[in-house]
């Protein structure tokens, strides 16, 4: 809803997936969390125990459905093309609104993520029943996958110069809702790490957002400090 209006949304990445650290994030007045599995332990049934941590106990007596007080979104691991289709479906199946994938370079590969992501007909994610987004509400398995799909937030991560170079491609992809710059990964893979004051660095800097917004799409990055929140806010990232 933040998105939709224009506004913006803050979160972190979260590493420790444990109940107890979800519970803290649901309460800790964040936009939304994603919890990264790129870099620790990839474990379902933990990751199953986070989500469920974060699940705003007053609205589930309020209501009688599950309710997020914070949007969990999930990182994947980088992976190839049949790996990355089933981490999607496992991890998607857990509950998330959103998933976040590293590493993409090529329109082909931005549009492969988007149809793991969503439902026939819009993609090829596979239904496996009842669906902890909606709560396991009971109704119509179509309209159920119809929301889910509206619902679920798909982001890839521009970490290359070539994903730089193809964000135009990326950016117009159908499917696909936000691009994340990986400050840190493109840094390095242009040989400048930890030089956000570099002159390729801040080409690719303004680039992200304007493309994204010519094409609708949302822009998003994790500053270090507060000096780079305001400069990278003020260069248009959501």
């Amino acid at each position: 809803e933040l998105m939709e209006a224009q506004k913006l949304a803050f979160g972190v990445f979260s590493s420790v997936v444990a109940t107890r650290n979800g519970a803290a994030m649901a309460a800790s007045g964040l936009d939304f969390v994603i919890v990264d599995l790129e870099h620790s332990p990839f474990d379902l049934s933990k990751l199953e125990g986070y989500l469920l941590g974060m699940i705003n106990k007053a609205e589930i007596l309020k209501k009688g459905n599950l309710q997020p007080s914070v949007a969990p979104f999930i990182r994947v691991p980088a992976a190839g093309r049949e790996q990355l289709q089933f981490v999607i479906k496992q991890v998607l199946d857990l509950g998330p609104m959103g998933i976040v994938v590293p590493h993409v370079d090529t329109e082909l590969e931005a549009k492969r993520i988007a149809d793991h992501c969503r439902f026939p007909p819009i993609g090829h994610r596979s239904m496996g029943g009842g669906l902890q987004q909606i709560g396991f509400a009971s109704m119509p398995v179509g309209e159920a996958s119809r929301i889910v799909n509206e619902e679920t937030l798909v982001v890839v991560m521009l970490e290359s110069p070539k994903g730089i170079e193809n964000c135009e491609a990326i950016a117009a992809t159908q499917g696909i809702d936000a691009l994340l710059i990986g400050t840190n990964d493109l840094c390095f893979e242009m040989g400048i790490p930890g030089q956000f004051h570099d002159a390729r660095f801040l080409e690719a800097l303004h680039l992200v957002p304007e493309t994204a917004r010519k094409h609708g799409k949302l822009a998003g990055i994790q500053p270090g400090t507060r000096e780079q929140a305001e400069a990278w806010i003020a260069a248009g990232y959501n």
